[in-house]
């Protein structure tokens, strides 16, 4: 195995499939020239040419709908934007075009493009530039969002999506660029719709996706210093969610913490803890507790900042109330 840092992982899994198929570009701001905007295109221009990394203006509407168009007549996409924050300029083609056109077309023409970019709070970007983008786009029938916490996943589930062939979402977490660890040597896929245990515990289930694996193993390691076992299973994707996993290790722990990086209301944790309620209730020792951003927009202040996101302390001391070790 290699050990790469998260960027050089989405790197080496664009350079294989542009590589692998031909019809498989690049397109987004700076993504040529400058190399991304955190560098996850490094080299790809020299490579393959302004042709398959094509550099845009700053107008996610315009190459959004290029790259729908594109997708439309066969060829395969990743339409790369700056931050999910810029997307929202985008929604119009990401939801009415390419998560419904194979249902308008009766399953006549499939949707091979893949959005991917950063996602979630960074640090001191404040409330227009810190938002989490998963419950907004997990909502939309069409669409598969995937939201990889490892260097090896991100490699592994940005060469499943290219190869997919409806629209899929990546979201990669603003903070894990640096992040290393090692990937599989080779041909290295991870399939949409699976979860993996990323700790094995006995006493309680931390559920976590993308950034919030870090905060879930670090609240693991403390609550383990306590003789509490807690399970972590890193769901790396939110549509589909992969719902035996959630279940198998709920029915094993009987007590579930869900943590994600977004807004409580209508989040990625209320359908976690729908699944776990409709087919696990009563396996339950305790009701199910979210840990997820404070409800309100990011704070630019460092301490504010601070305060309003999930946190390992936070999930220990839901971790503790499941356990009725704490009120």
């Amino acid at each position: 195995m290699a050990t790469l840092t998260y960027r050089d992982a989405l790197n080496q899994a664009l350079r294989e499939e542009m590589q692998r198929d031909p019809n498989v570009f690049l397109m987004g701001e700076e993504v040529g020239v400058y190399q991304g905007a955190y560098k996850v295109s490094r080299g790809l221009l020299e490579e393959f040419g302004p042709q398959r990394i094509v550099d845009t203006p700053i107008a996610e509407l315009g190459f959004a709908g290029i790259g729908v168009g594109a997708a439309m007549g066969g060829i395969r996409p990743v339409i790369e934007f700056m931050t999910w924050n810029f997307a929202v300029l985008a929604l119009d083609q990401i939801v009415n075009s390419a998560a419904k056109m194979l249902y308008m077309s009766g399953g006549q023409i499939p949707m091979p493009i893949v959005f991917r970019g950063p996602n979630g709070a960074a640090l001191q970007l404040a409330s227009q530039h810190s938002q989490a983008w998963e419950s907004w786009l997990t909502h939309i029938p069409g669409l598969k969002v995937v939201a990889p916490a490892t260097p090896a996943d991100a490699k592994g589930l940005l060469k499943s999506a290219i190869r997919h062939n409806n629209p899929v979402i990546v979201l990669e977490g603003e903070m894990l660029y640096n992040m290393k660890g090692e990937v599989p040597d080779g041909e290295h896929l991870v399939p949409i719709g699976k979860a993996e245990i990323k700790r094995a515990g006995s006493d309680v289930t931390l559920l976590c996706h993308s950034k919030t694996l870090s905060v879930a193993l670090k609240a693991a390691e403390q609550l383990a210093e306590q003789d509490i076992s807690a399970e972590v299973l890193d769901l790396r994707s939110l549509r589909p969610m992969d719902e035996a996993a959630i279940l198998e290790s709920v029915q094993k722990t009987n007590r579930a913490v869900v943590v994600e990086e977004g807004w409580p209301y209508a989040g990625v944790g209320a359908q976690v803890v729908d699944i776990i309620q409709r087919d696990a209730f009563d396996d339950l020792d305790a009701p199910v507790q979210r840990v997820t951003q404070a409800d309100v927009p990011m704070p630019y202040n460092k301490l504010l900042e601070r305060a309003a996101k999930a946190s390992p302390e936070k999930v220990v001391a839901a971790a503790r109330r499941v356990l009725y070790l704490d009120s």
